[in-house]
């Protein structure tokens, strides 16, 4: 029996590899090694003309649209948990954007931090800077829970050590419980009807959000992508002369286990 040995830097080489060998029984793969190809400037050394005349065209049109500068940030804006200045924003944003839909405020707000990409720094807001913080095509969803469902949402975040919150005040231990829950600065209440601006993502249940499955009402209107609420939100600002900003609540705090 011949023994090949194999170097591969492709997972979907190591795949046609492993099937051929399980149709030639002469030969076994005793040995497979990977490796990065790393893509960089290297690789353009020698650019096709005509396709780069092409992208050419179209690439001025996006920088052009993706470089509009459409607002100011008064501060750097990261995430973290419990809690943090990016995801209280943008929970404000969904909790607004809830409110607006439903013609009267809606209780509370809420984003996963996993949904946010990148770092809103201080200065200039351009419209690439959003895609990149919101590269998904997130979708507002207006949700209304009973009080005992919104009570085991935030169990849930309580699991997660914290998410991105607005309306909610949340205590938690540092081992992921729940301690205590207010929504405008009264305890939730059982029977009661909630209601939560959030996105499709969520409502599903995704990312340990499983108790907005249990969502009486779920309302998502066509368009309503949580980028571009999230656009509007900021030219709104600036055409009130006002930068975006956002500040730590206390929304969600943790506390240490005995």
């Amino acid at each position: 029996m011949r023994i090949r040995f194999v170097r591969i830097a492709s997972g979907t080489v190591l795949v046609a590899l492993l099937g051929l060998s399980a149709c030639n029984q002469g030969y076994e793969v005793a040995k497979v090694e990977g490796t990065r190809i790393l893509v960089d400037s290297v690789w353009d050394a020698h650019p096709d003309t005509a396709m780069a005349a092409m992208v050419g065209e179209y690439k001025h049109k996006v920088d052009s649209a993706m470089g509009r500068v459409i607002g100011t940030a008064a501060m750097s804006m990261d995430k973290e948990r419990p809690e943090d200045l990016l995801s209280n924003l943008v929970a404000d944003v969904l909790r607004q954007a809830a409110s607006a839909e439903l013609g009267h405020p809606a209780d509370v707000g809420l984003v996963n931090l996993g949904g946010l990409r990148n770092v809103l720094t201080a200065g200039p807001i351009t419209v690439e800077d959003v895609y990149e913080i919101l590269p998904f095509e997130n979708s507002l969803c207006v949700l209304t829970l009973k009080g005992e469902h919104l009570l085991e949402l935030c169990r849930n975040i309580a699991v997660r050590g914290g998410e991105g919150v607005s309306g909610l005040e949340l205590k938690i231990s540092s081992k992921g419980e729940l301690l205590d829950a207010k929504v405008g600065g009264k305890p939730v209440e059982d029977g009661r009807l909630y209601t939560v601006g959030t996105i499709d993502y969520l409502s599903e249940g995704n990312d340990g959000m499983t108790a907005l499955k249990e969502a009486v009402k779920c309302d998502c209107p066509p368009g309503a992508t949580l980028r571009n609420l999230f656009l509007d939100y900021v030219e709104r600002q600036t055409a009130e002369g006002k930068p975006v900003t956002s500040k730590k609540e206390g929304r969600i705090v943790m506390v240490s286990a005995e």
